[in-house]
């Protein structure tokens, strides 16, 4: 597995051969011209972006034509004769060759002089339009870049992301000892999207489309064991940190037991190279868990690297406003995640340890100074885990959670919710643009309620 230090070199290589995407507006942020085109380009997760990074290189290299060449000066004018000008004089010096002079005859006593012939005169400037003489003329309209997206009243979302063991097991009636911390201490203090789904069984897809918007695929569907091109986004593809860092917000992931696979220290941004197979230990962190490893557009030019933490860091954030980012996102382990059989024997697994795990990290979320002021918690199934032999009439049915002081408390909601809507709320939250499928006619949006807003899709 590697690590984001690692994959600087390379990533600088691709980052230097493509140019699109957020990275290439970043280089160019001193036009503000050019990082709305790029801004504009990339929000949408399409293929425009690379005929625009073409564009705006040819501007950039329009930058290297020669200085214009100074306009040749002005002809000197000739000296007026002066008094004693009685015989003929020289030929005044102009920039081209004057004409002889030429004497008259001098049948007369007294001599007949003929002055120089005088230079050709220069052609008279054109005048200034009428315009010119009420004052300079005034400078043409500087190109402006698109306003800066605003928060609403919710400046910080903490979304954590488990494996669900079915709905019944988190939310059902009479089950509450499997989820006692979920069900009966948080849910009557936030809304329960009772029909909130998964996309898919399989962990890697949901987290994947909860961040770019995109569908699951073959390869994704299979967890991604082998890191390969079906498991790795294009330069050109967006995810919500990408919008955020260009929009001026900030992010994080916090990924518990991140470290590197060699010294076992704590690493940033760790993931499988290219062509090769992820070895997981039994109950340790998973890629998988961690979808901001999946995007070249995080991975090349060091925004994985740097927003993508050990959950360790967790805990200091939280310590200040200021430190604690506008957007984090918050993963357990494979075991503290809820997928039966990670976790060591003899102690609880599943929808148990899951539990555990929120009683331990969600209360320091809500004490903290930034989910205080303006804080939204959402607490997701982003997989599916039942038990074995335990069948389920709607296995991608797992609920979720959302805990904020804009938000009724003991309040439900029976719309159809997925990763999609997550998505597309936060960024609705942060006035982003929607990428992908959270643009979807059908997706439904909880951004005008927790906005304050009427109506809704």
């Amino acid at each position: 597995m590697r690590g984001g230090p690692r994959t600087w070199p390379r990533a600088a290589l691709a980052a230097a051969a493509t140019l699109t995407g957020k990275r290439f507006g970043l280089l160019v942020a001193s036009s503000l011209v050019a990082t709305a085109g790029i801004v504009a380009a990339a929000a949408t997760n399409r293929t425009e972006a690379s005929p625009l990074a073409s564009m705006l290189g040819h501007s950039l290299a329009a930058e290297r034509t020669p200085a214009p060449t100074p306009a040749p000066l002005e002809p000197t004018a000739a000296p007026a004769p002066g008094p004693e000008a009685t015989r003929p004089g020289p030929v005044a010096r102009v920039s081209h060759p004057a004409p002889e002079p030429t004497l008259a005859p001098a049948p007369a006593p007294e001599p007949v002089v003929v002055p120089a012939a005088a230079p050709e005169a220069a052609p008279a400037p054109e005048p200034a339009p009428a315009a010119a003489a009420e004052g300079p003329a005034a400078p043409a309209p500087t190109p402006t870049a698109p306003p800066r997206p605003e928060a609403g009243r919710i400046k910080h979302v903490f979304l954590v992301s488990l494996v669900s063991s079915g709905y019944q097991a988190a939310f059902g009636a009479g089950t509450a000892a499997s989820m006692p911390y979920l069900d009966g201490t948080l849910r009557p203090q936030g809304l329960l999207l009772t029909n909130y789904s998964a996309l898919t069984a399989a962990v890697a897809p949901n987290g994947i489309a909860a961040i770019s918007g995109l569908p699951p695929t073959t390869a994704t569907e299979t967890e991604c064991p082998v890191f390969d091109e079906g498991c790795l986004y294009p330069v050109e593809t967006s995810t919500i940190a990408d919008q955020l860092e260009v929009a001026g917000f900030t992010w994080r992931a916090y990924m518990e037991g991140m470290a590197n696979p060699i010294t076992g220290a704590p690493e940033n941004c760790v993931y499988p190279g290219g062509g090769e197979e992820e070895k997981v230990e039994a109950g340790g962190y998973s890629a998988r868990l961690n979808p901001f490893t999946h995007f070249h557009s995080l991975l090349d030019v060091g925004g994985c690297a740097e927003g993508d933490v050990p959950i360790t860091e967790l805990k200091k954030d939280l310590k200040s406003e200021a430190k604690t980012p506008s957007f984090s996102y918050i993963s357990p382990n494979l075991c503290a995640a809820g997928v039966a059989g990670q976790c060591p024997e003899g102690a609880p697994e599943g929808a148990a340890a899951a539990d555990a795990w929120l009683a331990e990290v969600v209360p320091r979320i809500l004490e903290s100074p930034a989910y205080r002021k303006d804080g939204l918690l959402i607490v997701t199934f982003g997989g599916v885990n039942p038990p074995t032999g335990e069948p389920v009439a709607n296995p991608l049915k797992t609920g979720a959670l959302l805990v904020s002081k804009f938000i009724a408390k003991g309040s439900t909601d029976a719309a159809r919710y997925t990763p999609y809507s997550l998505l597309r709320t936060s960024e609705e939250l942060f006035g982003l643009e929607l990428l992908a499928e959270a643009g979807g006619p059908k997706v439904k949006t909880l951004g005008p309620a927790l906005l304050g807003q009427d109506g809704g899709d």
